[in-house]
Formats: structure tokens, sequence, C-alpha cells
């Protein structure tokens, strides 16, 4: 059986009818939306893994690549 997918913040069951157009995807809620930016902002979530220099993407540091960062295809 496929389990609904839950809030981040409150664990609830997401309604059926919360999909990826809507306005507060991933959260069941506008409270668990503000609570979640709020950790964000609060400095609760963190990325934890270093990054390497070698394995970035020259192409995404360069401004003139083109490509989604600049809206060129």
């Amino acid at each position: 059986m496929i389990r609904r997918q839950t809030c981040p913040v409150c664990e609830k069951e997401l309604p059926p009818e919360t999909g990826g157009d809507s306005p507060l995807f991933p959260f069941c809620s506008v409270r668990c939306r503000q609570v979640d930016l709020y950790r964000w902002m609060q400095g609760k979530y963190a990325i934890v893994d270093p990054l390497d220099p070698r394995e970035i993407d020259p192409e995404a540091l360069d401004p003139d690549a083109g490509g989604p960062r600049d809206g060129g295809e």
C-alpha cells in the first residue's frame, strides 16, 4: 500500500488534493510553511556536506555560459 505524503513540520498526512501545484506544497497549512521558514531563518537547518571545488560544475558558475540559471536554453 502506498502511503500519502506527510507534512515535513507536523507530519500529518497531506490531503489528496494537495499536490505539486498547491501553493502550500509540501506543507499542510500556512502555519507549517511559516514554521519551516522560521527554522531556516534561525539556522536550525544546515547543509553539512562540504563543497569540493573539483565537483562544482564550471558552467553553473559562469554567467555567460547560458542555461537555466540565466533564462537561456
